[in-house]
């Protein structure tokens, strides 16, 4: 019998659902039990309707969601249905609690958590009420299956015998369960902290919607769980939560808050004249230099626009970089600061990432029941709508390198492991760094040859910059006077906020950080990045099209020579479009005008200048970037082998082609000794020719 408290409360909700949900009720009915079996509350509107139920439901929300679904089966309906196994999920609490924050004090309460789905195991049938069948005198017990273990009767309840048991599947009820581990969304992480995950049980109509990857909003009752086995049990607890709503949230940066004095602050910036410089000011400025390199770090934050057509194709709006340079020029701390800045990013390191480590791995373990086989989330999956910082990309294993090629063009990742067929999305943009083929450029060769990363990959990405440590009196005088400006600015201020009897006053801080200090708010920034995001969709004037596409007609018509190499290709206009964009977005315009168009062919023309150019012939040669060697290197290594085909013929008798013989024949059509003996050399290593006997040299 009910209790008269029980009755009002379940009155109550009755009166709530009258006054607030009348309508999602009607639909329920009319879909349940197939299409629909869940009535979605939100926490709002019950506090709306009474404070006290709404903090009730908080902290004791198996009780009182008992009560909600009491009701809801007590509900009047103009059909007639049962609503005898609906569910009531309540969702949208006040606050969202992280997970690195839960503590004891929550257990038994409702939370709200938000991050990425790191693993998701398949959904089970799991059985709520078991029906046993004595195989002796056939009575059924029926017994219900509410904690984690499974509970058998003691004894048959016609008979008195212990058994034998059989459970009678017809007569019993199950459910669909599912178990997937949310771990905390990478934006919300400061100073490389670990981030912390947390296990949640679901089941019924909300199972089998989510998959890795997927950014989440979970609702859920804390419980514990004990640690340790059955023999020796551990005074320490885990914690899981039972979820009662999962949502994905697609939204980009949703945890980004941005009140109107933000936008008011954002709208003001956007207006200035000097935008570009005060955020290029606002990039790295303890890093001397690199105008160009960090105006296009700043492009890529923004990033293109994402097109979806009408044939149902996609084009990423998401831009690619790299930066290759001589050690100690400052590449590493210029991804670090983007990590800060990049309202969603993931860093990681060549040496210490697998391509299971960027994709996603097949991982076996006891995660859900028994040993089942689920995908975990890399890193590039992690970074999904945000920012994947790489660095030390020549420090990676080739094939592990190769892994990133789907996830940069097509922006998913395909899994075929374990019997586990699944794409991913990785819609992130990529900011590599590397060092040259011998750890620094070499200034007599040309730079494209000393790229050591497979050109499939490097002709992915949009822009890549070569960043050369060249001394030079005037520019070290002012790099020297930048660093040490920058120390002493940072030991002034470590000196007055951990020394007690410090005699540096605030203002003495204040005038020697105003060189290395951001000129706007790292703060303020992510928001005005995320802002533009969610909010701008800039098209092109009919200036701006002409330009870049004139920029692009003219650098093809170089290569209309019947000898000429080809000097750009299209993928590189797909590059100046996204450039252009991100241009646009960047003062918060819906136009892209003759300005951006301007800006972005300059940066273009002079990343093709340092790393699209044959150094011998002086001309734009996309095959630089695009096969690894120019159409020159192409042509002698083809000469070449003509050349000692030819002798090889006149030499029968003889185990090769000699080489002085080659040499000579070389000089006769041009090509120097030293590029002979370079190209013969390379040929040997790729398998094209090989040496006999020392001094001859074959075809193969």
């Amino acid at each position: 019998m009910a209790r008269a408290e029980d009755t009002e409360i379940i009155d109550k909700f009755e009166q709530f659902y009258r006054d607030y949900y009348r309508n999602e009720i009607g639909q329920l009915a009319q879909k349940y039990p197939n299409e629909k079996r869940s009535l979605y509350v939100e926490w709002g509107d019950l506090y709306r309707f009474d404070s006290d139920v709404a903090d009730d439901f908080i902290a004791q929300p198996d009780q009182m969601r008992e009560y909600a679904e009491e009701a809801l089966r007590l509900y009047d309906l103009p059909v007639d249905v049962k609503l005898g196994q609906a569910h009531v999920r309540v969702r949208g609490l006040q606050t969202t609690t992280g997970i690195r924050d839960i503590r004891a004090r929550h257990r038994g309460e409702l939370v709200e958590v938000t991050g990425i789905i790191r693993k998701a195991t398949d959904v089970r049938p799991k059985i709520t009420e078991a029906a046993f069948e004595c195989q002796r005198c056939g009575t059924l017990t029926r017994i219900p299956q509410t904690s984690g273990e499974f509970h058998e009767p003691h004894e048959c309840q016609g008979c008195e015998r212990q058994g034998p048991f059989d459970i009678n599947f017809d007569q019993s009820e199950f459910l669909d369960a599912q178990k997937i581990r949310v771990q905390e969304s990478p934006e919300g992480l400061r100073g490389g902290e670990t981030p912390q995950s947390i296990d949640v049980h679901i089941d019924d109509d909300i199972t089998g919607h989510v998959t890795a990857g997927d950014h989440v909003r979970v609702t859920g009752i804390l419980h514990l769980d004990q640690q340790g086995s059955n023999q020796e049990k551990s005074p320490v607890f885990d914690v899981y939560m039972d979820g009662i709503s999962v949502e994905i949230e697609d939204e980009q940066f949703e945890d980004m808050d941005i009140t109107d004095e933000d936008k008011k602050r954002i709208i003001e910036l956007s207006n200035e004249p000097n935008v570009y410089d005060r955020m290029v000011g606002s990039m790295a400025p303890s890093i001397y230099g690199y105008e160009q390199e960090k105006l296009a770090i700043i492009m890529q934050l923004f990033s293109g626009v994402t097109k979806h057509l009408p044939d149902g194709s996609r084009t990423r709006g998401d831009l690619h970089m790299l930066l290759i340079g001589d050690p100690g020029t400052g590449k590493s701390k210029l991804l670090q600061y983007v990590r800060n800045l990049a309202p969603r990013s993931v860093y990681t390191s060549g040496k210490g990432s697998s391509s299971a480590g960027l994709t996603a791995a097949a991982v076996r373990d006891d995660f859900g029941d028994g040993q089942q086989w689920t995908l975990e989330a890399g890193a590039l999956v992690l970074a999904d709508q945000g920012i994947a910082a790489v660095d030390e990309l020549d420090k990676m294993r080739p094939e592990d390198r190769s892994a990133m090629h789907e996830a940069l063009e097509q922006q998913s990742i395909s899994i075929s492991k374990a019997g586990i067929n699944a794409t991913l999305k990785s819609r992130c943009s990529l900011l590599g760094a590397a060092n040259p083929k011998y750890g620094r450029f070499d200034q007599y060769e040309p730079i494209g040859e000393q790229i050591d990363l497979e050109p499939a990959l490097i002709s992915r990405f949009d822009l890549i910059f070569t960043v050369t440590d060249q001394p030079d009196a005037e520019e070290d005088a002012d790099l020297a006077e930048h660093i040490i400006e920058t120390n002493y600015a940072g030991e002034l201020h470590t000196h007055r906020e951990n020394t007690t009897t410090s005699n540096v006053t605030a203002e003495e801080v204040d005038n020697v950080t105003g060189n290395v200090e951001p000129e706007i708010d790292a703060e303020l920034l992510r928001k005005y990045i995320a802002y533009a995001k969610r909010n701008c969709y800039p098209m092109m004037t009919e200036e701006a099209k002409a330009q870049i596409r004139d920029f692009y007609v003219d650098l093809r018509a170089k290569g209309q020579g019947e000898d000429a190499p080809v000097p750009v290709t299209a993928r590189k206009l797909e590059a100046l479009v996204r450039l252009a964009e991100a241009s646009a977005r960047m003062r918060l315009s819906d136009t892209i005008d003759s300005d951006d168009a301007e800006r972005v062919i300059e940066i273009v023309r002079s990343c093709l200048q340092d790393i699209g150019v044959d150094p011998e012939t002086g001309e734009f040669d996309a095959d630089v970037v695009e096969t690894g060697q120019s159409k020159s290197q192409r042509d002698r290594a083809k000469t070449l082998r003509n050349i000692i085909e030819e002798l090889q013929e006149e030499y029968e008798d003889e185990p090769g082609a000699p080489m002085e013989r080659i040499v000579e024949r070389a000089a006769e059509a041009g090509i120097e000794e030293s590029k002979v003996e370079h190209r013969v050399s390379e040929l040997k290593k790729r398998g094209d020719l090989y040496e006999p006997q020392n001094g001859y040299i074959r075809n193969i």
